[in-house]
């Protein structure tokens, strides 16, 4: 997953939340719609789907559950 991938899928989920969507993982406490999105994400509950376009203009679709979220932003998240 890109940065800027990572970045829209945080904003758009936690403004959900923030509208009272449902959330896809258990609460400890947290209130801020920011910190449930990464949750979920560090999860890999959020339920997106991504299109990534090709040169040629088709796309391939990617369930965010598919892609790879990298080590040193989960670490600072607090994931394992």
């Amino acid at each position: 997953m890109t940065k800027y991938e990572r970045a829209r899928i945080l904003g758009t989920r936690a403004l959900q939340i923030s509208m009272n969507a449902p959330v896809m993982v258990e609460l400890e406490g947290e209130t801020d719609p920011l910190e449930i999105a990464m949750k979920e994400l560090r999860e890999r509950k959020i339920p997106f789907t991504i299109h990534r376009y090709l040169p040629d203009g088709s796309y391939e679709e990617w369930g965010v559950d598919e892609l790879i979220v990298e080590d040193s932003w989960k670490r600072q998240v607090g994931g394992n």
